[in-house]
């Protein structure tokens, strides 16, 4: 009996061991597949992750609006221009003026250079299978943009 003392003592000294910050690793996010594209490490500042995770919300927000309005009869969203101009009106309603680009140059061309090459620059009229592009790449956005967050 003597002996079971000291035991529950070791194991609760492990244990408490064990419970101390930094003594279990963080799991990290996995790195990008190569050639995949990713943002992380293109926030930057004070306002890297408030940046990311309101990009992120709006990038999502956007692909659901696109969708959603492509199951209507009769579509309000019909070219890419219209698009465009969507995804202004939600950012300055969103940032109420403030431009994320403005504070995040390097998200900025990244985003552009990734929907120029996945929907392309066409602002005219949108078939169903580029509105499919669109909310995929949107989509998209949106997990790499929380995923820089993190």
């Amino acid at each position: 009996m003597s002996y079971r003392v000291p035991l529950g003592i070791v194991l609760l000294i492990v244990g408490l061991w064990w419970s101390l910050p930094g003594r279990k690793p963080e799991p990290t996010p996995a790195p990008p597949a190569p050639g995949e594209f990713s943002l992380r490490g293109k926030f930057t500042g004070p306002s890297a992750a408030d940046d990311a995770a309101v990009l992120s919300a709006l990038c999502g927000e956007l692909a659901s609006i696109i969708e959603w309005d492509g199951m209507l009869e009769e579509p309000r969203l019909k070219s890419g221009v219209a698009f465009d101009e969507l995804r202004v009106a939600a950012r300055e309603a969103r940032c109420r003026g403030e431009s994320i680009g403005q504070r995040q140059p390097l998200v900025r061309d990244a985003i552009q250079h990734y929907l120029d090459a996945a929907v392309g620059t066409s602002g005219g009229p949108i078939t169903p299978e580029g509105r499919a592009k669109w909310i995929a790449a949107y989509r998209h956005l949106g997990r790499v943009c929380g995923d820089a967050a993190k």
